[in-house]
């Protein structure tokens, strides 16, 4: 209850950012669980070919002002709004979609669940979260002026500068991976940023996999 406070605080933060448009709360958090060292996950929409400004102006805050400790700021899933729906359709992301927290801006909360209608086919009586809580999306003056700014073509050149940058890094530091895992993983394209290198997904995937295994063996 004291973190989800925090996490409360903090997504209204990360709201006030340029061309960020809707903030959850993803991971353990969303499903009732925290670990006493768990971090908080936040799931980031932001406004279509601003993706990679948003997040890197994200991303430099938590580097410099929380020296980056990733504890109650990871920033590790981000989609533009024209693309809600989430592409890698399985039981995973299914929990995810289903047990996601709505944090700031309930409207695109909801456009986010009806674009991913899919995962009634895993949790046909799943129902959407409460959004009593859910703050609205208030930008400040400094956020208004920097998405006044970047809202032409010098925006759109330096998205996609941040976008290749970083992916030029991440194929330096993850080069172990293989091509699908890293596809996966560290997905970077215009539309979807994720940094998941621990590549969590697949592996709670393949435990599961191998349960069911274990358990049809045994009937």
């Amino acid at each position: 209850e004291r973190k989800m406070k925090i996490a409360h605080r903090k997504a209204q933060l990360i709201g006030r950012f340029p061309f960020v448009n809707a903030v959850m709360i993803s991971g353990s958090m969303s499903k009732g669980v925290m670990h006493h060292d768990g971090d908080i996950d936040f799931f980031i929409i932001t406004k279509p070919n601003r993706l990679w400004i948003a997040r890197t102006f994200l991303v430099f805050y938590k580097k410099v002002f929380l020296l980056n400790s990733r504890k109650y700021f990871c920033v590790n899933y981000f989609v533009d709004e024209d693309h809600l729906k989430i592409a890698e359709e399985n039981l995973f992301t299914a929990t995810e979609i289903v047990t996601i927290l709505p944090m700031v801006n309930s409207e695109t909360y909801q456009h986010f669940l009806m674009k991913n209608e899919w995962v009634s086919s895993y949790y046909p009586n799943a129902i959407s979260r409460d959004i009593s809580d859910t703050a609205g999306l208030r930008k400040r003056f400094l956020g208004k002026v920097m998405e006044k700014m970047l809202n032409g073509k010098l925006g759109e050149q330096l998205d996609s500068r941040f976008m290749k940058i970083t992916l030029k890094r991440w194929q330096r530091k993850f080069g172990h991976f293989e091509d699908a895992a890293f596809e996966l993983a560290m997905k970077t394209n215009k539309r979807v940023s994720k940094h998941h290198p621990s590549n969590f997904q697949q592996k709670v995937l393949e435990q599961y996999n191998e349960k069911l295994k274990r358990f049809e063996h045994l009937i």
